[in-house]
């Protein structure tokens, strides 16, 4: 362990020891997430936008996207060199979960092999139960914390007391630094949100490195934010502006917005009330699991708090050292994500926000407790802190992170998995239902005999005046169809608005599947209210039923191939 927190044992045995910990929380789960059901719109998306980015289409304007062009541009470039599949999404995915766990473990390592290794264990362990789906918000967290771990490394201290000094060849320090200032660039390209948590960690680091290594790091960030002109100009600012902040900030919040605080006593997030059915209670816990998600929204910010003010403790205490120098900014950065966890509390945005708060917290508590209890030693105060951590998840939200990783790690073992594919080609996707997928796979395979290339297709919720949700993932299976709407990701109170344009793309489409899947979704927010009934009315005009299994219904424009000239129009 090190001295006093500030000197790095260079035992290799030890550093092995302490990473290889976190590298076998990852590993042990992958396989059998690797083999997980994928998550319909979500993975569906970031399966379809990136292919069609390769194809030249614009996001933002060909179809609809909340987020920044980062995470597009790279899959559209791996999709274009190893083919757009689920393997290669789910690869950039474990990735970026990886990539942020190491992360965390080297910037903890200023604070010792033991804490650098369960706060980095802490990261994969709260991510991976979230699935490997390559989204952008675990992408630019994990460039996030890649950047302050790169300044981390370029600032290590040699030696017990002192001011802060690099160790090694002048050159690897300054890469480390301008890998960082990169890397920070492109956390905000992924999610323009992060732009607040990444400039506050920037800002503290370059206030306490000499001038040479500030333009070292403000200068790549500056040269990498260049890339936002290419975005600007390609798509327009308008409709950047539109797509990146009036939609998910405006548009989108009443129908997806949930509770704050989560209701103690109901699962407010329908896709986790649906995945909770039917599970036995969490023998060690006297919460339901709706209680913890309440108890979790709360220990966020708690959280969050504890990291802060326990940076801020040891700064006060041992300014020089390099603790000092990279806790206070990781704590601050890890606090400012914490509007993603308000804006929609569910298992998701309360993890992803966790993932770096709790860690925050685990190197913070032993400092607080280094005050409030003089009498402990540095080996106590640590021993407490990751006990404590251990006891939250162990006994508060066990339902979450540690039964998602357990699940997982079973699957590995047994070869077990909640995915059935449904496939096409070459091409899958893992659905979560035998009994869906069965009857998805049924439609897949009517609309390969049917379908002709450059026909265009529209996959939506059984009712289009309650745009919920979508089986985006569908698009992805027929590369040589033509997405017929822009909004491939459906939202409430955006696709279902009276001026979205979805009845004019309905009324040019060949074709269309509905989804019943979706048709119980219920949550306390505007999703409840029906939209504009345009678009349902043009599918009973113009579109006749080619099949229908209770599940997904396909439909075909009457008079077309498929369609039935004369018959009944289509009914959801």
């Amino acid at each position: 362990m090190d001295a006093g927190g500030t000197r790095p044992d260079r035992n290799l045995a030890g550093e092995a020891a302490s990473l290889g910990f976190v590298l076998a929380v990852f590993v042990v789960a992958l396989p059998g997430l690797w083999r997980s059901a994928g998550v319909p719109m979500e993975e569906g998306f970031m399966l379809v936008f990136p292919e069609l980015v390769a194809e030249g289409r614009l996001p933002h304007v060909d179809f609809l996207h909340l987020y920044g062009p980062g995470s597009l541009w790279v899959l559209a470039g791996l999709y274009r060199l190893f083919g757009a599949t689920i393997e290669v999404e789910r690869a950039v995915g474990a990735t970026q979960i990886l990539v942020a766990a190491l992360s965390v473990w080297a910037i903890a390592r200023c604070r010792g092999r033991v804490l650098a290794a369960a706060a980095g264990a802490t990261t994969a362990f709260v991510l991976l139960p979230l699935g490997l789906v390559a989204l952008a918000w675990v992408g630019g967290l994990a460039a996030a914390l890649l950047a302050l771990a790169c300044w981390s490394w370029a600032d290590r201290a040699p030696g017990a007391g002192g001011p802060a000094a690099s160790t090694g060849p002048t050159w690897l320090r300054i890469a480390a630094d301008a890998i960082g200032g990169v890397a920070a660039a492109v956390a905000v390209l992924y999610r323009p949100d992060l732009v607040l948590a990444v400039g506050a960690g920037l800002l503290l680091w370059v206030l306490q490195v000499d001038s040479a290594r500030r333009r070292v790091i403000l200068g790549a960030a500056a040269v990498t934010s260049l890339l936002w002109l290419v975005h600007l100009w390609t798509v327009g600012f308008p409709d950047a502006l539109q797509g990146m902040v009036i939609e998910p900030v405006v548009e989108l919040r009443d129908g997806r917005a949930l509770p704050v605080p989560p209701s103690w006593g109901n699962v407010d997030a329908f896709l986790q009330r649906a995945g909770t059915l039917g599970r036995s209670p969490w023998p060690l816990s006297p919460f339901g699991e709706a209680a913890q998600i309440h108890l979790w929204f709360w220990l966020v910010p708690l959280s969050a708090l504890v990291g802060v003010a326990g940076a801020w403790v040891l700064r006060r205490r041992d300014p020089g050292s390099w603790g000092a120098r990279v806790l206070l900014p990781f704590a601050v950065t890890a606090a400012l994500l914490l509007p993603q966890a308000l804006q929609r509390p569910d298992v998701t945005h309360l993890s992803w926000v966790s993932a770096a708060t709790f860690p925050a917290a685990l190197l913070g508590l032993p400092e607080l407790l280094r005050r409030l209890v003089p009498g402990w030693s540095t080996r106590t105060t640590r021993i407490a802190a990751i006990g404590t951590l251990s006891l939250v998840f162990l006994l508060v939200i066990p339902s979450f992170p540690l039964r998602g990783w357990l699940e997982a790690v079973r699957d590995t073992a047994t070869g077990d998995s909640d995915g059935h594919p449904v496939v096409r080609g070459d091409r899958s996707f893992p659905y979560g239902s035998a009994r869906d997928a069965a009857a998805a796979q049924e439609v897949v395979d009517a609309l390969d005999r049917l379908g002709s290339p450059g026909e265009r297709l529209v996959v939506a919720p059984a009712e289009l005046s309650r745009t919920v949700y979508s089986d985006a993932w569908l698009y992805s299976l027929f590369d040589e169809l033509e997405p017929g709407t822009r909004y491939i990701e459906m939202d409430p109170g955006i696709a279902d608005a009276p001026d979205s344009g979805l009845v004019d793309e309905v009324a040019n489409a060949d074709w269309v599947v509905l989804s019943r899947v979706w048709a119980d979704w219920d949550e306390p927010n505007a999703s409840r209210e029906r939209g504009s009934t345009a678009p349902d009315e043009e599918l009973a005009r113009s579109f006749c039923e080619v099949l229908d299994n209770g599940r997904f219904v396909l439909l075909g424009r009457c008079g077309g191939p498929a369609g039935r000239p004369g018959g009944a129009g289509a009914t959801n």
